[in-house]
C-alpha cells in the first residue's frame, strides 16, 4: 500500500507540515465539530506512527478506527500487525476485566491495537479504561501513542458517579506518561466536556471547524494558558473540512511549528468513521489485514499464567485444590491397604492345612447354632422396639438409635440445658437467667463464645447479652477475645449447684435428655455411627430437608 511521505521517519500531517517521530510522546489536542475531519487527522497521525514503527493503541467507544486493517478503497488489505479488540471486526473479544491484561500484551510485545469499547455498559468501560492506564503507566518504558477517540467520554469534566477514578487515571496519563514513553491525542468534538485537566496539557492543538460558543471558549482557554494570542478564533468557523489550525507553540523544542493553517491529507486506509447518507448503501471492505491469532493468544496466555502465579487469591485456591488433591490420595492409599490386607487373609485362609479347616468347619457348625439362637432373641427384641417405636415418645430407644417420627414444630423459645440452682445455695440470689448462663459457662473449662450459650441456654442475643454484662460487672464471668470463662468466684459462687460436664457415655446421655427431640435424634444417630450422611439422617429420622437442616445447624 503506497503512502504519502515527505521525509524518511516523518509524521506528515500536511504539505509543509511534518513532525518528528518523538510527536508519539506528546500530548495533542484535536477538536472541531462532527465532520469537520478531526477523526481523519488523528487516524493519519496513527497510519505516519505505523510507518515510522511507533506503536499505538486508540480507546474507540464509537467503533470506527477498525478501518485501519483495510486500504482507502476496501478492496485489500490495510496496516499490518494491528489487532482489533471488541467489535464488529473484532479479532479478539474485548473484556471489561482485561484492562490490566491487554496493557501488558502491548507493552511486553509492542505491537498496536485498537480496543472498540462501544459495547460496555458505562460503569463496565470505567472500569476497563482505568485498569488499561495504571498498567500502561506503571510498566511502558518506550515510545506508545494512545489516541483517545471522543475523549470526553472517558476524561469528562464532570465525571458522573463511578467515573471519578477513570479520570484521574486518564489525568495522570496525561500529566505524567511522557516519562513512561506515553503519548496521549484526545479527539473530541466537545472540547467543553472535556476535563480542562486535560485540555490545558495538551502540548499541540489542531482545531479544525468549530461553532458552539462553549467549544469556542474551551479553545480559548487553551490559548490563555499556553499565553498566545485568540486571533484565530474568528476563523474556526470558516475553515473547510479537513482544514485546521495546528498550534505548537514549544514543540519541537529546537524549531517550533507555531502556528499554521494547513489542510490535513487524506487518510491512507478505509474510512470507517464516514457518515452514512440517506439512501446511500454502506460498502463494507472486501479484505482486511489478517493478524497472527495464535501468536497474540499464545502471549496473552503467558500473561494469563504469570498474573495467576502472581495473584495470592489464585494461591490460594491452588493450595486449597493440593490439600483436597492430597486427602483423596490419603484416603485411596488406606483404601489399598485395606484391599491388600483383606487379600492377605484369603491367602492365609487358603494356605492352611486340611486339618485346620476341619477344626474351623466344626467351630463355624457350633457358632451357627449359637448365632441361630441370637437371631431368635433379635427377632423378639426388634418386635418390642416396633412396638415402642410406634407410640410417640422421647429419647432414645434400647440401642440408643431414636425413634423414626414426625418432624416437630421448632419451639420459638428453648429451655435452658442447664440444672437451676437447689434451696438456697450460695447462687439462689442470682436471678434464674444469669444462673444458667454461669452454670453454663463454669461446665465449659475451656470457655464458650456468645453464640454457645445462645444455643446452651436457649436464650435470645440481647437477653443473653444483658445476663453476661450483669455477671461480668459481678466479676463472676470474664471475658478473653471472644471466649467467656467462669471467674473463680464465679465457680466459687456456685457451690454445690455446679455440676460439672460428665464424660464418655454419661456425657451423651446427659445431651440426649435435654436437647430437643428433633435435635436429640440426629445425635443419637449421629454417636451411635448409623449414618454420616445428610441424606441417610433424612431417611432414618423421615424429616423434610429444611427441617433436618436446621436441627444439624444448631447441633
Amino acid at each position: 500500500m503506497a503512502r504519502t511521505t515527505n521525509k524518511r521517519n516523518a509524521v506528515v500531517l500536511a504539505k509543509g507540515l511534518s513532525l518528528p517521530p518523538d510527536a508519539a510522546t506528546q500530548t495533542f489536542l484535536i477538536v472541531g465539530k462532527r465532520g469537520s475531519g478531526k477523526s481523519t487527522t488523528a487516524v493519519r497521525m496513527a497510519e505516519q506512527l505505523h510507518a515510522a514503527g511507533v506503536p499505538f493503541v486508540v480507546i474507540d467507544p464509537v467503533d470506527t478506527w477498525w478501518g485501519l486493517k483495510a486500504d482507502r478503497g476496501g478492496r485489500s488489505a490495510g496496516l499490518a500487525g494491528i489487532y482489533v479488540f471488541g467489535g464488529r471486526h473484532a479479532d479478539l473479544p474485548l473484556e471489561s476485566t482485561a484492562g490490566a491484561l491487554i496493557a501488558d500484551t502491548l507493552v511486553e510485545h509492542r505491537i498496536s491495537a485498537v480496543l472498540s469499547v462501544k459495547h460496555l455498559s458505562g460503569s463496565e468501560r470505567g472500569r476497563f479504561v482505568t485498569d488499561l492506564a495504571k498498567r500502561l503507566f506503571q510498566k511502558n518504558t518506550q515510545p506508545l501513542m494512545v489516541f483517545s477517540e471522543e475523549a470526553h467520554e472517558t476524561a469528562p469534566q464532570q465525571p458522573m458517579k463511578g467515573e471519578e477514578e477513570m479520570l484521574g487515571a486518564i489525568t495522570r496519563l496525561v500529566k505524567l506518561g511522557r516519562s513512561s514513553g506515553i503519548g496521549f491525542a484526545a479527539i473530541t468534538q466537545r472540547p467543553a466536556s472535556l476535563s480542562k485537566n486535560v485540555t490545558t496539557q495538551a502540548e499541540v492543538l489542531i482545531v479544525h471547524r468549530t461553532l458552539g460558543p462553549q467549544d469556542v471558549a474551551a479553545i480559548k482557554e487553551w490559548i490563555k494558558y499556553h499565553g498566545e494570542h485568540d486571533a484565530i478564533l474568528g476563523s474556526l468557523s470558516t475553515l473547510v473540512t479537513g482544514e485546521a489550525f495546528v498550534w505548537a507553540p514549544d514543540f519541537p523544542e529546537r524549531r517550533p511549528i507555531g502556528l499554521k493553517r494547513v489542510q490535513i491529507l487524506p487518510r491512507e486506509t478505509f474510512d470507517s468513521s464516514a457518515t452514512p447518507k440517506a439512501g446511500e448503501r454502506r460498502t463494507e471492505p472486501k479484505r482486511l489485514a489478517v493478524v497472527d491469532l495464535d501468536l497474540l493468544r499464545s502471549k496473552m496466555t503467558e500473561l494469563i499464567e504469570r498474573a495467576k502465579q502472581e495473584d495470592p487469591v489464585e494461591l490460594k485456591r491452588q493450595v486449597t485444590a493440593l490439600k483436597r488433591k492430597l486427602t483423596d490420595a490419603e484416603k485411596s492409599a488406606e483404601r489399598a491397604v485395606t484391599k491388600t490386607q483383606e487379600r492377605v487373609r484369603e491367602i492365609t485362609v487358603q494356605a492352611v492345612s486340611q486339618k485346620t479347616v476341619s477344626q474351623i468347619e466344626k467351630a463355624t457348625a457350633a457358632a451357627g447354632k449359637a448365632a441361630q439362637a441370637i437371631a431368635a432373641a433379635a427377632q423378639e427384641l426388634v418386635a418390642q422396639l416396633q412396638k415402642v417405636a410406634s407410640k410417640p415418645h422421647r429419647g432414645t430407644t434400647t440401642a440408643g438409635v431414636p425413634a423414626r417420627v414426625a418432624a416437630p414444630a421448632s419451639p420459638s423459645h428453648r429451655p435452658p440445658l442447664t440444672k437451676t440452682a437447689r434451696g438456697g445455695g450460695p447462687t439462689s440470689a442470682l436471678p434464674k437467667g444469669e444462673r444458667a448462663i454461669l452454670i453454663a459457662t463454669a461446665q465449659h473449662s475451656d470457655g464458650v463464645t456468645r453464640s454457645q450459650l445462645s444455643v446452651l441456654t436457649g436464650f435470645k442475643t440481647s437477653t443473653r447479652n444483658a445476663y453476661i454484662q450483669r455477671l461480668r460487672d459481678r466479676e463472676l464471668v470474664t471475658q478473653v477475645g471472644e471466649t467467656i470463662h467462669a471467674t473463680s468466684a464465679g465457680v466459687a459462687a456456685l457451690g454445690d449447684d455446679y455440676e460439672p460436664l460428665p464424660t464418655g457415655e454419661e456425657l451423651r446421655t446427659y445431651w440426649l435428655q435435654r436437647l430437643p427431640e428433633g435435635e436429640a435424634q440426629i445425635l443419637a444417630l449421629l454417636t451411635a455411627e448409623v449414618p454420616n450422611t445428610r441424606e441417610e439422617i433424612g431417611e432414618a429420622t423421615g424429616y423434610k430437608t429444611s427441617t433436618r437442616n436446621a436441627y444439624i445447624h444448631r447441633l
